[in-house]
């Protein structure tokens, strides 16, 4: 199915039964997103019923001279780490070593994804990424450090949306080793910019805005050289309504009026400075403004677009980590006269491990490539990358502690104590976590894979449901819709997949045709649940998960056969076994999910989230000691 694309920055959604401030908060965001596809996706095709199997099929191959230039760079990182980092050390102090931090800023880590021509290492995102593998599979808390700083801190916004003048003047500090931090969340908001309360008022003189609010979670804000900083800057009507406007700048850390009022302490990666920060009466240089006023969450969401392929670089690093420790203990670990992993549980247990890492590792380098391709758009496949891999990447976490038993809930420094190897198991479940979080939670990621999922939906019936639209524009509207759909929707039923179940080769050809033929399943189901549900569609976020989470396991499984077999030609024969063994796991919990999307527990959870609310369980609380007292 085609169409033409509306104009960038026109909303599509009907908002005349909203409330004035989900209104807002809809229009701030519809304005902001990329609404334009320049380019293929197949995240995009798959859930209409398309499977593009030519973007991810052959699997892409890097340049010999880019790999040695990844090959050294990961070596010296390796040094350092080895050298300079006690990882256990950073957990215990909340501290990463001046030293190692000086020694990684002396090779450009803080300058990697920099261009040359301003002083930077210039990397491609597949080397890019083969370092932060290896930082994340060490120590994640420096893992957070740099990829803060570079993948949405100052670098990445910069080389995108800054003039001439300002990457001039400010990118080659960062391969000086000047570190920065992104300024977007607030104690009181989270992922709705509708209440952004941070302000930026401009002088009467027309030269300096006056920044003033609160940003909370602001990872390496604590010691940033510079910030990006997200303000709400003078409203603009639109259509007769008053629209706000968030703006994004270049500040200055050491700037009067910043006030570090808390760093905060977390569950892992303990070795961030992350915390509350005061802006009071900040003066920053008009020619810090990025873009122009208003444009500050549409650069917001697309470096998180980019700096989201950081972090299954590093789910991957630690799960790989999980391997080799999984390996070495499960076999050696004797119980019941054998090794662990040779039990049928354990044995389970170390191929899920297993699997699941080269399964990640594949996502990694398949959209790491894409980036460097530069000629898919990749927005859904970033997000739907980030899902499965920190997704995943908990489940391996939790399966390897399981694995070790008591050892792997006893601390590494603790293990080392007694005598034993000191494998960080514990503290790599707590640094993992928060994967699922950052960036765009997991319940995040699914409400954005599902606004670009519908997208070619909403555009075709835009005219029908615009508000103040008179008869015949809906008469129109609706002609055009059941001529639309009356070739395209059949297809969805019967296509070539049914004929053609074998036109990929090779022994993991059934998994990849199962992909072809689920991808039209999924189109259907996702336009059935339309169908049923209209625009109270965007409240069933259940269903919503549900539909995605199939999509993203969909392209792991079709990413994963395209890496299994580009191993091979390395000579990794046995890839083809990881291969077959992830997909049939992950057939089973696609046919779970399909199945979930039509689970009748959703009215039984709202009646009961309800009754909790209502305090009619008050009863089910009783015997505790609340650990605060309740207004």
């Amino acid at each position: 199915m085609s169409l033409p694309d509306k104009e960038e920055n026109e909303v599509v959604i009907d908002t005349s039964k909203m409330s004035d401030a989900k209104a807002s908060s809809l229009h701030i965001t519809e304005s902001a997103r990329e609404s334009v596809w320049q380019h293929p996706s197949f995240g995009k095709s798959l859930f209409m019923g398309e499977f593009k199997k030519e973007i991810l099929f052959p699997f892409p191959v890097q340049s010999d001279d880019d790999k040695k230039i990844g090959d050294q760079l990961v070596k010296q990182v390796g040094l350092i780490l080895s050298e300079l980092l006690d990882a256990d050390l950073v957990d215990e102090s909340r501290t990463i070593p001046e030293q190692a931090i000086r020694a990684l800023a002396e090779i450009g880590i803080f300058a990697m994804k920099v261009p040359k021509e301003y002083g930077g290492l210039g990397l491609t995102q597949v080397n890019y990424n083969r370092v932060m593998m290896a930082i994340a599979s060490h120590c994640g808390s420096t893992a957070v450090l740099i990829s803060a700083h570079q993948s949405i801190g100052v670098p990445q916004p910069l080389k995108l949306f800054g003039s001439e003048e300002q990457k001039q003047r400010f990118l080659p500090r960062f391969r000086e080793g000047a570190i920065s931090a992104f300024a977007l969340t607030e104690p009181s908001v989270g992922s709705d910019p509708a209440h952004m309360k941070t302000t930026a008022t401009l002088n009467e003189q027309g030269t300096h805005y006056l920044i003033n609010g609160e940003k909370l979670w602001c990872t390496n804000g604590l010691i940033a050289d510079y910030l990006v900083v997200m303000a709400c800057t003078a409203p603009k009507m639109v259509r007769g309504k008053e629209v706000k406007q968030i703006s994004a700048f270049i500040v200055e850390g050491n700037s009067p009026g910043i006030e570090l009022v808390h760093r905060c302490d977390f569950m892992g990666i303990r070795g961030i400075q992350n915390g509350l920060m005061r802006f009071t009466d900040v003066l920053v240089p008009l020619e810090n403004l990025l873009l122009e006023e208003g444009r500050g969450l549409k650069i917001a969401l697309a470096t998180l677009n980019t700096g989201r392929l950081t972090l299954p670089a590093a789910s991957a690093g630690m799960a790989k980590q999980c391997v080799n420790m999984a390996r070495r203990w499960g076999g050696t670990r004797v119980q019941w006269g054998s090794a662990v992993a040779e039990h049928e549980k354990g044995s389970n247990r170390l191929a899920f491990i297993a699997s699941t890492a080269f399964a990640m590792e594949a996502v990694t380098w398949l959209t790491s490539h894409l980036a460097d391709k530069g000629n898919v758009d990749i927005r859904m496949e970033a997000a739907m990358a980030k899902m499965f891999c920190s997704e995943m990447a908990w489940q391996v976490m939790d399966e390897t502690v399981q694995m070790f038993g008591g050892r792997g809930y006893e601390k590494a420094s603790s293990l080392k104590a007694r005598g034993e190897l000191p494998f960080p198991v514990e503290r790599m479940l707590r640094d993992c976590r928060i994967n699922r979080i950052i960036e765009g939670t997991t319940d995040i990621m699914e409400l954005f894979l599902s606004r670009e999922a519908l997208d070619t939906h909403l555009k075709l019936a835009a005219d029908l449901i615009k508000p103040g639209a008179d008869f015949a524009c809906k008469k129109s509207a609706v002609i055009k819709l059941l001529k639309e759909y009356a070739v395209w929707y059949p297809k969805q039923f019967i296509n070539l997949t049914l004929f053609t179940r074998f036109s990929h080769k090779g022994k993991l050809a059934g998994h990849v045709n199962y992909c072809q033929r689920t991808a039209h399943r999924l189109a259907r189901t996702l336009f059935l649940q339309m169908g049923l549900h209209r625009e109270k569609l965007e409240l069933r976020q259940e269903i919503l998960g549900h539909l995605m989470t199939i999509g993203s396991e969909l392209f792991a499984m079709a990413a994963v056969c395209s890496y299994a077999e580009s191993q091979v030609l390395k000579g990794h024969n046995n890839a083809l076994t990881l291969a077959d063994h992830h997909c049939r796991q992950a057939r089973v919990r696609i046919k779970a999910e399909f199945k979930a999307v039509f689970s009748s527990q959703r009215k039984t959870a709202k009646q009961i989230s309800t009754a909790v609310l209502r305090k009619d369980f008050s009863w089910l609380e009783e015997g505790i000691y609340p650990v605060a007292p309740e207004e």
